[in-house]
């Protein structure tokens, strides 16, 4: 069952469907729901409990759920964590089906058309608007330095960030919205004492939820035009936890960030992942220790959406399939490599340019779909999605743009992987790939990456006679995912 179903409450203004109870609803986020008992009820003399009548039976919710758990795991908290940057989910990413998830499922697939958010496509589309959210955000997840815990921070919101003497504060150019975070040694402050002073009646402050654990505590409250939110967790390394608190007026944006930023914490991380985990937060990747019972978010630059034509062998790069039989890359993936294949076939180099294309012959490739061109300059900072091939399937890596390339977490074997924009268009192929890329555990960070711009490849596809395919720009980046294929070297 998802954490917190039985909470039903929105926040003034809030769509249905949309993120519940502003900040109190966060505190599902960071310990799921508590068990609900019945009250005990008399029992007539001699007469025998009635057993309690069978909940009716929801056909649509029985069928989502055996669609949800047929995914494995990390498929499922991935689809959970992209309903929380669309708005639609306010619970714990577990991998969980319960109501929440159901309702977070109907109300994304109600906005976008109707079509079922588990079909696979449908599931890469909503992937990759999770992704893009997530990237449009800035959302990095990395050790704090002031606490040693695990955050995660909306950064382009929060740009503005101060050490303090005990933990680090993150605020809006406006200061309108603050998170800071709060590290208490053994020996000083307890979770009684800290709950005792964050519930304590003050003037012009309401309390709006408290829970107190005897590893964990959350508060909630309003004060005049402000929401609050504070959670703290005990260990053997003392009390660390967060303050997030933000006008009132800016909730329905920030309500979903308060959702992303408890699902992202952990106040005592195991020291030997946690560096992997600085990195941009996405759904499946390796998770870091948690601690007071909250499951980990699995943080990662990049979201599986639907399996590729991989090999076994490791990928030397990225194709895009434009037409029957033919598929686009970057030149350089073919550097060195006398016998390219698309898993298990051969394939053939037809043409090449100096703009650094390559067109590849092959029989057996998957569905052509030539995505459209972006015409229009991309801004300096717009987020952009890649799609590229990895062990599980395609992976969207969500990035921004730079100049003429793209910052990404991509990881070997991303050259010549397209390069959209949010609504499904082109903006280019990663050009090369370096051969030793830097890694942080074993993991490629953010990097810098050239682009083949899309101009270039109008261009190439033309003179290949190739430009008269009919240009898609519905469902998003998640709609090329498809057309990804993997290019390996023997």
């Amino acid at each position: 069952m998802d954490s917190g179903d039985s909470s039903r409450c929105r926040p003034p203004g809030a769509s249905r469907g949309r993120s519940r109870c502003g900040a109190s609803l966060a505190i599902l986020i960071g310990f799921g729901s508590l068990p609900v008992q019945a009250q005990d009820r008399p029992v007539p003399a001699r007469a025998a409990p009635r057993p309690a009548p069978a909940a009716p039976t929801d056909p649509a919710f029985e069928a989502a759920k055996v669609t949800f758990e047929a995914l494995p795991e990390a498929e499922r908290k991935a689809v959970q964590d992209a309903l929380v940057w669309t708005g639609d989910f306010n619970a714990v990413v577990s991998g969980a089906f319960g109501r929440r998830t159901f309702e977070a499922l109907n109300a994304y697939g109600a906005r976008t058309g109707g079509a079922d958010p588990l079909d696979p496509r449908v599931r890469a589309a909503l992937l990759a608007a999770g992704a893009a959210a997530r990237s449009a955000a800035r959302f990095r997840v990395s050790v704090d330095p002031g606490t040693g815990a695990l955050m995660g921070v909306p950064e382009r919101l929060l740009a503005k960030r101060t050490a303090l003497p005990s933990g680090t504060r993150w605020q809006s150019q406006d200061g309108r919205v603050t998170l800071e975070s709060r590290v208490f040694p053994p020996g000083t402050e307890t979770l009684d004492t800290l709950f005792e002073k964050a519930t304590a009646p003050l003037p012009g402050r309401k309390v709006t939820y408290k829970l107190r654990r005897p590893d964990a505590v959350v508060v909630t409250a309003e004060t005049g035009p402000g929401l609050s939110y504070i959670r703290y967790a005990a260990g053997p390394e003392g009390v660390r936890g967060f303050l997030l608190g933000y006008d009132r007026a800016l909730a329905p944006e920030v309500d979903r960030l308060v959702i992303a930023v408890a699902n992202a914490f952990v106040p005592f991380p195991d020291s030997a992942v946690a560096p992997a985990a600085q990195i941009p937060a996405g759904p499946g990747s390796a998770p870091a220790t948690r601690a007071a019972g909250n499951p980990a978010p699995s943080p990662q630059a990049a979201a599986p959406l639907k399996p590729a034509s991989l090999s076994s062998a490791p990928a030397s790069g990225a194709g895009l399939t434009v037409a029957p039989g033919r598929v686009l890359t970057a030149a350089a993936v073919l550097e060195g490599c006398a016998q390219p294949r698309i898993g298990s076939a051969p394939a053939r180099v037809l043409a090449t340019d100096s703009a650094g294309l390559a067109l590849l012959e092959i029989s057996g490739a998957p569905a052509p779909l030539q995505p459209a061109i972006r015409t229009d300059p991309v801004g300096t900072e717009e987020s952009l999605i890649a799609l590229a091939p990895g062990p599980d399937g395609v992976q969207a890596a969500p990035g921004e743009a730079r100049g003429g390339d793209v910052i990404a977490a991509l990881q070997p074997g991303s050259g010549g992987a397209p390069v959209l924009d949010r609504s499904g268009a082109l903006v280019g192929l990663v050009a090369r790939y370096p051969a030793a890329p830097r890694r942080v555990a074993g993991v490629v960070p953010p990097a810098r990456l050239p682009l083949v711009p899309a101009r270039a490849v109008a261009a190439f596809l033309a003179a290949q006679g190739l430009s008269a395919a009919t240009p898609r720009r519905d469902g998003g980046p998640g709609a090329v995912a498809p057309a990804v294929v993997a290019i390996t070297c023997r």
